[in-house]
């Protein structure tokens, strides 16, 4: 009966050590694949950033010019040119 405790017992340990290595194996390759989501993050956010300010740079362009026909169109004097 003890032989067969200590058997029980055995094989209970080894099944716990292998539960235990399985569920580190798996949260490593869960942290790896965070990690690559959050690099993949980073660049789509400095993709977007870099694609913002080329357009916030057209904005400004049309922006002036906008402003400048809104100058032309205002002409008071009633001589446009």
């Amino acid at each position: 009966m003890r032989r067969l405790a200590v058997v029980v017992g055995g094989l209970l340990l080894i099944g716990g050590a292998v539960i235990i290595v399985v569920a580190d194996q798996q949260r490593v390759t869960a942290l790896a694949e965070v990690r690559a989501a959050v690099v993949q993050a980073e660049q789509d956010r400095d993709a977007a950033r870099s694609a913002n300010y080329d357009l916030a740079e057209q904005l400004t362009g049309l922006r002036a010019t906008i402003a400048e026909q809104d100058a032309q169109l205002a002409d008071s004097t009633g001589f446009l040119p």
